[in-house]
C-alpha cells in the first residue's frame, strides 16, 4: 500500500515551489496564502523536514524540496495528461500556441492558412508578450525569445535571429548598404525591450557595433511596441532595429529595405512544451512545420 501525504498538500506545495511565491500559487489554485502556507506546513509535519527557505526573503525551496519539486511536477503533469487524453472526445481538439504580439503579427498570421492546408492543424493563437505558464495554463506550445532555455519544460531551437536596420524604400535617396553615419542621419525609431538587459537592441549599440562616428541623434519617435516601430518604419516614419525574423516577408515585398549588413546579435526562437504532454506527437508535427 502506498504511503502518500494528502493530495491538496502536495498540490500546494508544488505551485507555491513552481511560483516560489505563495500569493501567486493561491491564486492559481483559487486559495488563500494563508491555506497554501499552512498545507505546506502540512506537507512539512508528515515528511519530517522543511520544503522551504523562508528567510531571509525572498522564499526559496530547501535541499529537501529541491529533491521533492521536480519529480512532484512531472507526476502531476502525466496525472493531468493521462486525464485529458481520457476526457477529451474530440481527437482534433484545437491546440492552443501562445507567442508574442510581434510574432503573431508578422511571422505567424501570414503562415496560418498554409499551416491549416499543409498540416490539418486547428491552431488558437493566444498572442501576449508575458510569458505562458506551461504548466498552470491550458496552452499546449509557446513560441519564445531566448538567449538559452530556461529548464522548466523541452525546448526546441528553431531559428537564431540578428537585429537589422530598416526602412521604407522612399526614406533612401541611395541603394542600400549605406554607410554607418548615413544610417543614423535617418530619422530614428525606437522601442521598449519587454525584458531589462544589457544586449537590448538600441540605437546606441547598432551605433557602436557598427564603429559611426557621427553622434548618436535623440529619436524621432518611441514605442512601447516593436510591432508599432516595425509599421511606423513601413509607413516611412523612420527607420527601425528589428527582427530579421519579423520583417523578412516586409523586405521581401519591398514595403521594407534593409539599410546595412551590420547586424546586432539577436536571441533564439524557441518552441517550448511539455515532455508529458498527452499530444505530444501533435506538438512535434508541429514543431517540424515551424522549422521547415
Amino acid at each position: 500500500m502506498r504511503k502518500l501525504p494528502p493530495l491538496h498538500a502536495l498540490r500546494a506545495f508544488e505551485a507555491a515551489a513552481r511560483h516560489l511565491h505563495f500569493a501567486r500559487a493561491a491564486d492559481e489554485l483559487g486559495l488563500t496564502p494563508t491555506a497554501i502556507s499552512h498545507q505546506v506546513r502540512q506537507l512539512e509535519a508528515i515528511l519530517g523536514v522543511e520544503l522551504f527557505c523562508r528567510f531571509p526573503r525572498p522564499v526559496r525551496l530547501s535541499p529537501a524540496g529541491e529533491k521533492l519539486f521536480p519529480v512532484l511536477r512531472t507526476a502531476l503533469d502525466q496525472i493531468a495528461g493521462t486525464i485529458d487524453q481520457l476526457t477529451v472526445t474530440a481527437p482534433e481538439a484545437p491546440l492552443r500556441l501562445s507567442v508574442t504580439m510581434a510574432f503573431a503579427s508578422r511571422w505567424l498570421m501570414p503562415r496560418l492558412p498554409r499551416l491549416r492546408e499543409e498540416m490539418g492543424l486547428n491552431i488558437t493563437v493566444e498572442a501576449a508578450d508575458l510569458p505562458a505558464d506551461l504548466h498552470a495554463s491550458d496552452i499546449d506550445m509557446a513560441i519564445r525569445y531566448a538567449a538559452e532555455p530556461d529548464g522548466q519544460a523541452d525546448w526546441h531551437r528553431l531559428f537564431a535571429d540578428a537585429i537589422i536596420p530598416v526602412c521604407a524604400p522612399d526614406l533612401v535617396k541611395t541603394a542600400p548598404p549605406l554607410a554607418p553615419d548615413e544610417v543614423l542621419s535617418l530619422p530614428l525609431l525606437e522601442y521598449r525591450w519587454k525584458t531589462a538587459s544589457s544586449n537590448a537592441p538600441s540605437w546606441g549599440r547598432w551605433r557602436a557595433h557598427a564603429g559611426a562616428t557621427a553622434p548618436l541623434p535623440a529619436a524621432a519617435q518611441s514605442f512601447s511596441e516593436e510591432i508599432h516601430a516595425i509599421d511606423a518604419a513601413v509607413s516611412g516614419q523612420g527607420a527601425a532595429l528589428a527582427s530579421q525574423h519579423l520583417v523578412a516577408d516586409l523586405l521581401k515585398a519591398g514595403e521594407l529595405v534593409q539599410l546595412s549588413d551590420i547586424a546586432l546579435p539577436g536571441l533564439t526562437y524557441w518552441a517550448v512544451f511539455l515532455p508529458t504532454h498527452p499530444h505530444k506527437d501533435r506538438l512535434e508535427h508541429l514543431l517540424g512545420w515551424l522549422r521547415a
